[in-house]
């Protein structure tokens, strides 16, 4: 049964197909749909890839090459020490309730972000603030405990954005956000409306209004785009038909990379994958470009660590855990164990339910049996993210540079090495890019000889649009459907 939240006046007029032409108004596929529209309180990808730069905007943004873009900020300063961060706003800047949005806002945002009870998902990138200062209206003076020159790529995150304490308890179904959009109309397991803000404080978006539909099943994609029910599936799921589309005029295809390290999650709290023999049997067990060519028909790169290829400072460690059955047996010997069952949580992206399957047969020919079980995002978030009730899983890491995360001990797959913790408080106190490309270097490295997880691919970014839009992002530096460019061709 399909749940409506909030539908406007205006959203109904919206609705009618008569309303507008085709080239004022976009439906962009999507395969998974979002548990909420709160990217502040929710770590599911979907979020963003409705919400980052259409609905929502923090201080600083990503521009399309991964560039760090001003953006509710319209500059910033830096104390000699590094310490202090002195934001300028815009002026005139208001929130889609007509409320304004100034100095205030931004401390409310990033001290609720840091918060001892803060539920943002990403709450690392607010660790290190000390203080922050309202000056005037226009001027927020932020206060780190130690240098960061990371701190304006940290407040591009969409777990970043402003927010206002006005609506700040209804943004998961009725978000109130800055940005060139303003929210519409959600029907659960359908569909999302964003309508233009004609009040934007920033240079008005082309499209009137965009609807985001959920398509998970490969299938129904290929169809809904042949039908031109939709007209852009910027991460399409079926790499298989993609040459179909590259025939037909109609289309264009769109391939570029992503932040996504696609990896095969281990819970290393959970026996015997606690054991690093065992966790580097399963990585010898599983061939890389199988994968690649089973579930994603030859798209991705081969990663051996959580890093992606693209970045400068990216060490190739696919020698660690090379495809070697035999190693793999021999390791499971060593740390005795003989029958081995493991849980194989499998959530809807095609490069998990398809790659599952390719690694469940691999695993089995080395001795290691699975149960599969395909989950839905919400069940993964709550079974595999928060409760850390799994042995095994396949996921796509698509936040930017977030190797981090392996220094949190909680996190679902419950690393935390002591090590790396000290690894990553060095790097968030250098400044010094050769010093911060050799601590990257070594991180990477300490997780790869760690067999954290298991290292598949670096998830690449296939997308298929008409060919009248242009704007539309060709790489994903985050995970969003940036909207602010798109237009149609005459």
């Amino acid at each position: 049964m399909l749940t409506r939240f909030r539908l406007t006046a205006a959203a109904v007029l919206l609705s009618a197909g008569a309303a507008f032409a085709a080239s004022d108004t976009i439906t962009i596929g999507m395969v998974l749909e979002p548990p909420n529209l709160d990217p502040t309180a929710g770590a599911a990808a979907a979020i963003d890839e409705v919400v980052y730069a259409n609905i929502f905007e923090g201080l600083t943004r990503f521009g399309p090459d991964g560039s760090i873009r001003p953006a509710l900020a319209s500059s910033w300063d830096v104390a000699e020490d590094g310490k202090v961060y002195t934001f300028h706003l815009h002026d005139g800047v208001t929130f889609h309730d007509g409320t304004t949005m100034d100095a205030e806002d931004v401390k409310f945002s990033l001290d609720r972000a840091r918060a001892e009870d803060s539920v943002n998902a990403q709450k690392a990138l607010f660790a290190g603030i000390e203080a922050v200062e309202v000056i005037d209206p226009l001027t927020v003076r932020v206060t780190l405990a130690a240098p960061n020159g990371n701190f304006p790529f940290n407040m591009a995150w969409g777990d970043a954005v402003i927010v206002a304490p006005e609506s700040i308890a209804s943004e998961a179904t009725d978000p109130v956000g800055t940005g060139p959009f303003k929210f519409a109309d959600w029907v659960q397991g359908d569909h999302i409306d964003i309508i233009r803000n004609d009040a934007y404080w920033g240079t008005p978006v082309a499209l009137s209004k965009a609807t985001f539909r959920f398509i998970a099943d490969p299938t129904a994609a290929f169809a809904a785009m042949m039908a031109g029910d939709v007209d852009a599936f910027p991460n399409y799921p079926a790499p298989e038909t993609l040459s179909q589309f590259a025939a037909d005029p109609r289309f264009k295809v769109i391939v570029g990379s992503t932040e996504g390290e696609t990896i095969l999650a281990m819970n290393n709290k959970q026996p015997p994958l606690d054991n690093i023999k065992v966790r580097e049997a399963i990585a010898h067990a599983i061939n890389r470009q199988d994968i690649i060519d089973g579930a994603m028909f030859g798209y991705g790169t081969p990663i051996g660590t959580h890093f992606a290829p693209h970045n400068p400072d990216y060490v190739d460690l696919t020698r660690y855990s090379n495809y070697d059955p035999d190693l793999s047996k021999k390791l499971l010997a060593e740390a005795g164990i003989t029958n081995l069952k493991l849980r194989l949580a499998l959530p809807p992206p095609t490069y998990a339910r398809r790659g599952g399957e390719i690694i469940a047969a691999e695993l089995a020919a080395v001795g290691i049996a699975t149960e599969i079980t395909n989950v839905e995002w919400a069940q993964w978030l709550e079974q595999v993210f928060k409760g850390h009730d799994f042995d095994l899983t396949i996921v796509s890491h698509t936040e930017p540079m977030d190797i981090n995360i392996y220094a949190r001990p909680d996190y679902y797959f419950q690393y935390g090495r002591p090590a790396f913790i000290d690894l990553m408080d060095r790097l968030n106190l250098t400044t010094n890019p050769a010093d911060r490309s050799a601590l990257l270097k070594q991180a990477q490295e300490m997780i790869a000889r760690d067999y954290v997880n298991a290292y598949l691919f670096q998830l690449a970014k296939t997308g298929v649009a008409n060919a009248r839009i242009e704007g539309l992002w060709a790489n994903s530096p985050t995970q969003a459907n940036d909207l602010t460019a798109v237009h149609w061709l005459e």
